[in-house]
């Protein structure tokens, strides 16, 4: 069975992710990984905004703000990237509040801050996980 590519695109963002970390381990600014993340994604040919503007709309659609993703990959995957001791839930809404902003299906939220790297897939059309 074949994978679906944004799948294939997440697992390649999270080996890379990996192997920064396992290089630089924790204790690093969160602007160091996004930088080294960026870097070696780039040199694997894959497309990288840093700090992507995301644009928040009401529901006439005027725009009542702006966010700035750390990345976005291929144009279709939001990595949002942590340096703290442990995930928590505004991190998770953090991020679920880009995919709708930014009108992403598909989002990676990546802490490097702790001995073990930490990794969490989400997907716009699951079920909110702070809603449960």
């Amino acid at each position: 069975m074949k994978k679906d590519p944004i799948f294939l695109l997440c697992d390649h963002v999270r080996e890379t992710a990996f192997a920064l970390h396992r290089y630089h381990r924790h204790g690093h600014t969160e602007k160091t990984y996004e930088n080294g993340l960026a870097h070696r994604l780039r040199k694997q040919g894959l497309r990288v905004t840093q700090q992507h503007p995301v644009h928040v709309y009401d529901e006439d659609g005027t725009v009542l703000g702006e966010y700035f993703a750390d990345l976005l990959v291929e144009d279709q995957l939001i990595v949002e990237l942590k340096a703290c001791r442990a995930l928590v839930d505004e991190h998770i809404a953090q991020l679920l509040g880009y995919l709708r902003s930014g009108r992403r299906e598909h989002g990676l939220l990546i802490n490097f801050g702790s001995p073990i790297l930490q990794v969490r897939k989400f997907a716009l059309s699951d079920p909110d996980p702070l809603d449960l």
